[in-house]
């Protein structure tokens, strides 16, 4: 593991480019709720607030609990590792 990915924590786990914020992303994690922000700090992938929020609201409004919520991220994430695994670098 190089140095960088060391320095950087969850941000060296993906191929994916980073890309330029258009708003506070602190603000954003800050509005989140209190288990989504629990979630999100200990992710495995960057993920941003607003779609982790994107998908915490679309758990709720089918009538998920808090608890089966986070499952759906969970999933989502396990997603997107997945993919992770079948980029070439």
């Amino acid at each position: 593991m190089t140095r960088d990915r060391l320095a950087c924590g969850n941000l060296g786990a993906t191929v994916r480019r980073p890309r330029r914020r258009t708003t506070d992303p602190m603000a954003a994690f800050d509005a989140l709720p209190g288990p989504l922000r629990r979630w999100l700090a200990q992710a495995a992938l960057p993920w941003s607030p607003a779609s982790c929020r994107r998908l915490w609201a679309q758990a709720i409004a089918r009538g998920a609990s808090p608890a089966d919520a986070l499952a759906h991220l969970d999933r989502a994430q396990t997603k997107a590792l997945q993919r992770e695994r079948h980029i070439p670098e």
